[in-house]
């Protein structure tokens, strides 16, 4: 286990160096469109503002989370702190649907209330703005494949990047052709998105959070695969988890059908975990072993399965 943390650690350091700096990158970026919102007055940039100094949040709630997680397990919390990227990533995707409902009524709203824009200003702002989104999805993309946290990050920033070509065709559509009905409309298709998939992570996140059985697993899969090993009578109480999204455990009471030597049961229980590993990825597991006779399974120690 400290091989592996140590072998890693210059590659962490690297990635948190580059969420930080997305960070302090997105804070700037917010005070320059609310600066050429103001001075254009648009509504369009101020709002896009809004949304980049939400994706800077929720890049540093990425990053605190990211340091959290790796803290070691202690007396308090015995199975570590991995989870707090899962609590950065609910966060994250809670704000981020906010702001899609946000971008839903400011969208209706321009289209019975349309507002004069600056189209020339939209425009270089929304470049300037299109440019830095661009460049931080690209920096978060590789670090979001084995993160829910980060992934919720890199989203809000691809969506982002969505938001600020809206605005720039917005104004161009704006400048070249009056056609003012062009950034509502844009702007509900990409609040449709950012909703539709922020529902979709933050079903996974909560499921994880709950300790659902990982969708990809069948409990009775499990409990056949297990019962039919060598020396297995019966496998009940199953519970499956994720301590996080890389990370699966099993807590089960397994019967065996003779009493055994303390050899036969740490082979057997060897046996079996090896089994969960390697078919159903579970890491950890949890196994109670019961003789046929005074199995809680059996009707007169049933109420010893709930302990």
């Amino acid at each position: 286990m400290s091989h592996n943390h140590d072998h890693s650690h210059g590659t962490e350091n690297v990635s948190d160096g580059v969420l930080l700096w997305t960070v302090i990158v997105n804070l700037g970026l917010s005070v320059f469109e609310f600066v050429a919102g103001a001075i254009s007055g648009s509504v369009a940039l101020m709002a896009d503002a809004l949304h980049n100094t939400n994706d800077a949040a929720a890049l540093l709630i990425a990053y605190i989370a990211r340091k959290i997680s790796r803290k070691g397990a202690d007396e308090h919390y015995t199975f570590g702190y991995r989870r707090a990227e899962l609590i950065g990533a609910m966060i994250q995707l809670t704000a981020l649907i906010l702001v899609g409902l946000y971008l839903v009524y400011e969208a209706v709203r321009r289209i019975f209330e349309p507002e004069p824009l600056l189209g020339g200003w939209i425009m270089a702002a929304a470049g300037v703005a299109l440019i830095v989104d661009v460049i931080t999805a690209w920096l978060l993309w590789s670090m979001s494949k084995g993160s829910l946290n980060v992934k919720a990050a890199f989203l809000h920033n691809l969506t982002d990047a969505g938001a600020s070509v809206a605005v720039l065709l917005g104004g161009a559509a704006i400048y070249w052709l009056d056609w003012s009905w062009v950034d509502p409309v844009i702007t509900l298709i990409i609040a449709g998105y950012i909703l539709y998939m922020s529902s979709g992570m933050l079903k996974k996140t909560s499921r994880i959070l709950m300790e659902g059985t990982p969708p990809e697993l069948s409990v009775d899969e499990i409990k056949e695969a297990l019962e039919a090993l060598d020396g297995i009578e019966n496998v009940h109480h199953i519970h499956v988890w994720e301590l996080d999204e890389h990370h699966r455990a099993l807590e089960a009471h397994v019967v065996i059908g003779e009493a055994r030597s303390m050899e036969e049961l740490e082979s057997l229980k060897t046996t079996i975990k090896t089994h969960l590993d390697e078919r159903f990825s579970i890491g950890h597991s949890n196994l109670e072993f019961e003789s046929a006779g005074k199995s809680c399974h059996s009707r007169a120690n049933e109420k010893h399965c709930n302990s």
